[in-house]
C-alpha cells in the first residue's frame, strides 16, 4: 500500500531515510557527501535537467535533514537552487486580450504599467506594477490574471513573497511554521527542518545505559497515518526503536480540556492554545487578542510536563502531523519538558532505516485517553471537549457557544469579528491546518478519509470520560 501523497513526500523520506541509517552506524559525517550519490547512483537525471543540479539540491535536503541553517531561526526553509521551476509571480496578460478599444485596464492604473504593442494586446510593465490587481478587475474579457506560485496560494497569511533571484523568501515576522507550502511545493524546494538526529542520539545513549528513559509522545491523528500496518504495530516499532514506553498526546488533550473548560467559566471567553501556529498568528497579527489566549500548556506540553514531573529520568520526545511543534519546542514556556519533535515522514524514515517492518510486529496496547482526547485530532474535536469538560466538572450554568475554526482563513474571520466585538461565540478553536491536525504538513497521508479514522479511534478508547481518563494521574 502506498505510503504518502505525493512523489515529493517520498523524496525527502529516502533522504531522512539515509541520513538515519548513516547515524546508527556512526559514519553520516563520513559519508555525507556520498548521499546525493546514493539516491541518484547513475548518470540520468530522473526529477531535474542534469544529475549535477539534482545532486546539488539533494545536498541542500541532506543539510535540512541535518538539521538546516542553524542561524535561522524558522523551522521552514528555502532551498532557493530547488525553486526555478515556477512561473513569475503577478498580473499577466495571457491571448484572451482582444485588443479591444475601450482600454479599461490602462484608464484604472494609476502607475502607468499598462501599454499595449502594434497589434493593440495589452501588456504590463513590471518596473512599474505593484500588482493592486485593478486592471483584472475591470477587464470585460478576464483576459488579466493572477499568477500566485502554489507556495503563496497555500500561505493564507502572506508570508511568502519573491525575490529578486526569482526564488520564495520566507517572512519569519509572519511565518506560523504551519507547513502549508511545505505539502504544496510541487518541487520540494520548501522543507522543514528535521531533528532526527537528535532523536537518534537519545536513543542510542538510552540503549548504552544512560541513565534516563525514552517517552514517545504521539499525537492522536496517527490513528489516520501507517495505513498499511495496524496501530498496535506501530507502538511496538516505536518500542524496537529503543524507546522506553509510549503515551498519548491525547491523553494531555484530556487534562487541557478539564483545565481549559474552567478556565473558560472563570474568564468567559478563550481563545484555544493547542495549535502553536493559530497562537503564533494571534501574537503577530491580533496582539490585542493575546489576552485571551488560554493559559494552558498544549495537550503535548501538558503531558511532557507531567510525565517529567513523575520520572526525572525521562527524555520526551513528540511525534505527529505539525512542523509547528518544531517551532513550539523553542519556546521557554515547552523547552524545559519536549526534548525533541519529530513528524510522521521522519518516524517512517526512522524505521525504514533500521529495517523494522512493521506489519511483521505484534501489536501492543495504546490506550491512555478518552473519546474527547482523542477526537483532538480533527477539527470541532476540542470545541466537544470543553463542552464535555463543562458537563462533567457541572458546569452546567454556562452555556458554551463555540467557534470551530477549521484552517487558518477561519481563524482569522473569527478573530477579525472579535476584535470588533460581533462575534457571536464565547470560545475560538483555532486550528491552522484545514481539517485539524490531521491536515498537518508532516502527515504521510492527507484526506477526508482520516477523519474518519479519528472518529473510529476515538470510540475505541477503554476511557470513556475526559475525568476517567485523567483519574490515573492523581
Amino acid at each position: 500500500m502506498r505510503k504518502f501523497d505525493t512523489k515529493v513526500q517520498y523524496l525527502k523520506y529516502k533522504v531522512l531515510r539515509e541520513v538515519a541509517r548513516q547515524a546508527w552506524n556512526d559514519t553520516l559525517l563520513d559519508n555525507v557527501l556520498e548521499i546525493p550519490k546514493k539516491i541518484v547512483p547513475g548518470k540520468t537525471p530522473t526529477m531535474r535537467c542534469c544529475v549535477y543540479k539534482e545532486r546539488a539540491i539533494l545536498s541542500e535536503r541532506v543539510h535540512l535533514a541535518m538539521g538546516g541553517n542553524k542561524e535561522n531561526p524558522n523551522v521552514i526553509e528555502v532551498i532557493e537552487i530547488a525553486c526555478d521551476e515556477c512561473p513569475a509571480a503577478g498580473y499577466s496578460v495571457t491571448d484572451s486580450c482582444r485588443g479591444c478599444l475601450a482600454h479599461r485596464c490602462e484608464d484604472v492604473c494609476k502607475r502607468g504599467a499598462i501599454s499595449f504593442d502594434h497589434n493593440h494586446v495589452a501588456h504590463i510593465d513590471k518596473t512599474k506594477c505593484v500588482e493592486c490587481g485593478m486592471c483584472a478587475k475591470v477587464c470585460p474579457y478576464t483576459a488579466i490574471i493572477n499568477r500566485k506560485r502554489p507556495c503563496q496560494n497555500a500561505c493564507k497569511i502572506h508570508a511568502i513573497s519573491i525575490n529578486e533571484e526569482n526564488a520564495a523568501t520566507i517572512d519569519n515576522e509572519k511565518c506560523t511554521s504551519c507547513g502549508a507550502c511545505v505539502y504544496q511545493c510541487p518541487f520540494g524546494a520548501i522543507s522543514d527542518k528535521s531533528y532526527i538526529l537528535n532523536v537518534i542520539d537519545m536513543l542510542k545513549k538510552s540503549c548504552e545505559g544512560k541513565n534516563y528513559k525514552m517517552y514517545a509522545i504521539v499525537a492522536p491523528s496517527i490513528s489516520s497515518q501507517f495505513n498499511y500496518a495496524k496501530l498496535g504495530q506501530v507502538i511496538t516499532g516505536l518500542k524496537k526503536l529503543g524507546f522506553f514506553t509510549v503515551v498519548e498526546a491525547a491523553l494531555g488533550a484530556d487534562m487541557v480540556a478539564q483545565a481549559e473548560s474552567k478556565e473558560l467559566y472563570e474568564k468567559g471567553f478563550l481563545t484555544s492554545s493547542c495549535c502553536p501556529a493559530f497562537v503564533s498568528y494571534i501574537k503577530s497579527n491580533f496582539p490585542a487578542l493575546v489576552q485571551y489566549i488560554s493559559h494552558n500548556l498544549s495537550p503535548m506540553a501538558t503531558i511532557a510536563k507531567y510525565i517529567k514531573e513523575t520520572d526525572k529520568t525521562a527524555k520526551t520526545v513528540f511525534i505527529g502531523p505539525c512542523t509547528a511543534k518544531k517551532a513550539e519546542i523553542q519556546l521557554d514556556t515547552v523547552k524545559p519538558y519536549i526534548d525533541s519533535v519529530m513528524t510522521f515522514e521522519e518516524l517512517q524514515a526512522l524505521f525504514d532505516s533500521r529495517d523494522i517492518d512493521i506489519t511483521t510486529l505484534e501489536e501492543s496496547i495504546l490506550d491512555n485517553a478518552s473519546y474527547f482526547g482523542r477526537i483532538f485530532a480533527r477539527s470541532g474535536g476540542l470545541s466537544d471537549a470543553v463542552a464535555q469538560g463543562l458537563i462533567e466538572q457541572g458546569l452546567t450554568d454556562f452555556k458554551l457557544k463555540a467557534c470551530a475554526c477549521d484552517g487558518i482563513e477561519a481563524c482569522r474571520t473569527a478573530l477579525l469579528k472579535k476584535s470588533k466585538n460581533v462575534l457571536d461565540a464565547n470560545f475560538i478553536e483555532g486550528m491552522a491546518c484545514v481539517g485539524g491536525c490531521i491536515g498537518g504538513a508532516g502527515c504521510l497521508t492527507h484526506g477526508e478519509k482520516n477523519k474518519d479514522e479519528v472518529d473510529k479511534y476515538g470510540k475505541e478508547a477503554y476511557e470513556k470520560t475526559i475525568t476517567e481518563a485523567i483519574s490515573v494521574l492523581k
